[in-house]
């Protein structure tokens, strides 16, 4: 059995639970329109470094998920789930009644009644009348207005914070939620402008559709990633871990999970998944994060390298900003999801792209390289062709022109400044 229920929301939505009479077993079901197999059910919210995953990794079970929301990214709803359906809230509750995906829905039986009859989708599914009633007989204006009415109230715990008052906001540095983020550290008074990047190391040799949940995941993470193993000598539990996008307010955290999506392919790697590189000039693997590390130590500058579409999907802010604290100095692909884009330059990392038809694979590129970008020591102008330089480790070259995707006066001066955070600020400094 696979219990059903339609959406449900713990606070607003509970009038609706009790007054709507379709709402099935709630035992296995949360969410948006969320099912678990029963014998599942009880399992459901222990944290993925658990025992309810013994089976999936023992026999490398490809898993999927069926839901009602959005964001169908890999890993994002489970980061053993591999494929994610979106479909409408009821198709939804018909996949998880018929358990599996291998179904045609018009035609097999999702399931059979108490006497063994079979049973269709068409059986039970409801035609606009039965909606228009139940929606009627369920929900009235009195519930928006109640709850409405107390939407700036808390309760017990909201009233029991600790508020402090005045013009600057006091970090905790023992927080693990919220940080103060170091954008600012080092700040200088004067335009930095642009120059040469020159002897970068490769933190990532990634393909097409690389998207921003890949760059910066925003579901739950392991005790063995970094963000788990800073949080750990935090002294916080696995349990407690929450999610990234939980702890989005963290650079700690947020840092330490970019490009660590557990479905990455960094392509220095043969059939490695997650969020691993070579070290360069070691040949070390290890985690993105700590090679970062090891590189910003030896103030050695990066790149990354990527195919068509690189940041496409839902562009959060934190695929730019995790790329940036990285030490990332300048992408270089094929072409790029507009927004992604700019919020790059937004950070003050440099996105370039390949001319057509040139990729990392057509110039024989491995990630070992030494990368130079030259053309920048007089400035940058919109959409402004620089030149490209891989030097081998033999000491061959392989030079490339790319192109810089600024491609407004404004853009430029982001770049120029470091990111727009550092534009604004450096402006409310130094105006009479």
């Amino acid at each position: 059995m696979v219990p059903t229920m339609t959406s449900v929301e713990q606070t607003k939505r509970e009038d609706e639970k009790e007054s709507a009479e379709i709402i099935g077993p709630l035992v296995g079901c949360r969410g948006e329109t969320r099912c678990w197999p029963a014998e599942e059910a009880d399992k459901r919210d222990e944290d993925w470094n658990g025992t309810a995953n013994t089976r999936h990794d023992a026999e490398d079970l490809w898993t999927t998920s069926v839901l009602s929301g959005n964001r169908n990214f890999e890993a994002r709803i489970h980061p053993k789930i591999r494929a994610n359906y979106l479909a409408s809230p009821p198709l939804v509750v018909a996949y998880g009644l018929a358990g599996r995906m291998d179904i045609d829905l018009e035609h097999d039986p999702l399931g059979t009644d108490d006497d063994g009859n079979p049973v269709y989708l068409s059986d039970i599914w409801p035609d606009a009348d039965e909606i228009h009633t139940a929606v009627h007989d369920s929900v009235d204006s009195s519930m928006f207005e109640e709850k409405y009415a107390e939407v700036f109230e808390g309760d017990e715990r909201w009233d029991a914070l600790d508020a402090p008052t005045g013009d600057v906001y006091e970090w905790d540095d023992s927080s693990t939620y919220i940080r103060e983020p170091p954008f600012f550290e080092d700040f200088p008074l004067d335009e930095p402008g642009v120059a040469d990047i020159q002897d970068a190391r490769t933190l990532m040799l990634l393909g097409d559709t690389v998207t921003t949940d890949h760059i910066s995941p925003a579901g739950p993470f392991s005790r063995e990633q970094p963000a788990g193993e800073w949080l750990v000598e935090q002294g916080v539990e696995p349990h407690e871990f929450n999610t990234y996008g939980a702890r989005r307010g963290n650079h700690e955290v947020m840092m330490r999970g970019t490009f660590a999506n557990v479905r990455i392919e960094n392509e220095m790697l043969d059939d490695v998944e997650g969020g691993y590189t070579i070290h360069q000039p070691t040949d070390q693997q290890t985690t993105v994060f700590e090679a970062s590390r090891r590189y910003r130590e030896d103030d050695t500058p990066l790149v990354v390298f990527a195919g068509e579409e690189l940041g496409t999907g839902s562009s959060r802010d934190w695929a730019a900003k995790g790329t940036d604290l990285l030490g990332v100095r300048a992408t270089i692909a094929e072409s790029y999801e507009r927004i992604f884009r700019d919020n790059l330059v937004g950070m003050g990392v440099l996105p370039l792209q390949f001319a057509d038809g040139d990729s990392w694979e057509s110039l024989g590129l491995d990630g070992s390289e030494r990368i130079a970008i030259h053309g920048l020591d007089d400035g940058l102008n919109v959409n402004e062709e620089l030149t490209a330089v891989a030097e081998r480790d033999d000491g061959s070259t392989v030079e490339f022109p790319v192109t810089a995707q600024v491609g407004t006066p404004a853009a430029v001066r982001y770049v120029e400044n470091g990111g727009i955070l550092h534009l604004v600020l450096r402006r409310l400094l130094t105006q009479e």
